[in-house]
């Protein structure tokens, strides 16, 4: 049940087309506005900051754990490639018997390379920042309307 009479209905009208805040000028809402972007600005810089240090900072310590890793298994791979091509140089020629093992080591090098490759694909840093730049495209467009 509708109440307003016909004489009412022009005054709602005009209601939707008052501004929201008649108190405030056109340049005071736009300092407003650029005040606001501003500081969405700087915060998304921060966030960005965050984010990119925390990513470096994971992606730092395995760096290091490789290295340590790769070390290692350097000196146990030279050890052990050393012997089994020398156990391979009991039945075979010595030559043929290093040639073998250093052909094992560079299938295991390229099973090696391809799943490393596949890890650093997964690296997606700044996924939040993203999320929120967009998040803040739409609020400004919201804003201009």
């Amino acid at each position: 049940m509708d109440r307003t009479t016909e004489t009412e209905r022009p005054a709602l009208d005009d209601l939707a087309t008052q501004p929201k805040r008649p108190e405030r000028s056109l340049g005071e809402l736009f300092g407003e506005m650029s005040s606001d972007l501003g500081e969405l600005f700087r915060k998304e810089v921060e966030l960005a900051k965050v984010e990119t240090r925390e990513e470096l900072s994971k992606a730092g310590k395995s760096a290091g754990m490789f290295g340590a890793a790769g070390l290692a298994g350097w000196m146990a791979v030279l050890f052990i490639s050393l012997a089994a091509a020398w156990l391979l140089d009991q039945a075979i020629n010595t030559a043929l018997s290093f040639a073998i093992v250093g052909v094992v080591w560079a299938l295991a090098a390229f099973v090696l390379l391809r799943a490393g490759r596949r890890k650093l694909s997964e690296v997606n840093p700044l996924l939040e920042t993203k999320e929120t730049l967009k998040e803040d495209v739409e609020w400004a467009k919201a804003r201009t309307n």
